[in-house]
């Protein structure tokens, strides 16, 4: 039992490391459209988003065979979808942050890429 609780404190001391900023409206043309990219292995990936309204969008990740649809909310010029994040840093370029697990050991990485709206 000793290992749960002291995972537990691990887990909520990193909980206090989250925005307390509030959702407000973005500039929809500042996310709309498509962004591509590649990341350091050369495999290529693409961001679609859309109905960009107040801080909600329709956002579409695609990367090999990985599909992932899913309607985010937007919070200090980032958002999640999937185990990507992704980051605006200016007018036409965002920072992606990928989680990817390998099926074998289990270990995760992070793969980052830039994207540019296309």
């Amino acid at each position: 039992m000793s290992l749960l609780s002291s995972n537990y404190l691990t887990v909520g001391s990193n909980i206090s490391n989250t925005s307390n900023s509030k959702y407000v409206p973005v500039d929809p043309t500042a996310y709309q459209g498509t962004w591509k990219g590649q990341y350091g292995d050369g495999k290529a990936f693409t961001v679609q988003v859309s109905n960009v309204t107040g801080f909600k969008a329709k956002v579409k990740y695609q990367s090999g065979s990985t599909v992932n649809y899913q309607d985010v909310l937007i919070k200090d010029s980032s958002f999640r979808i999937g185990d990507s994040k992704f980051v605006l840093q200016g007018t036409g370029s965002a920072l992606i942050n990928t989680a990817v697990t390998d099926p074998y050991t289990g270990n995760v990485s992070l793969q980052k890429a830039y994207a540019t709206l296309s």
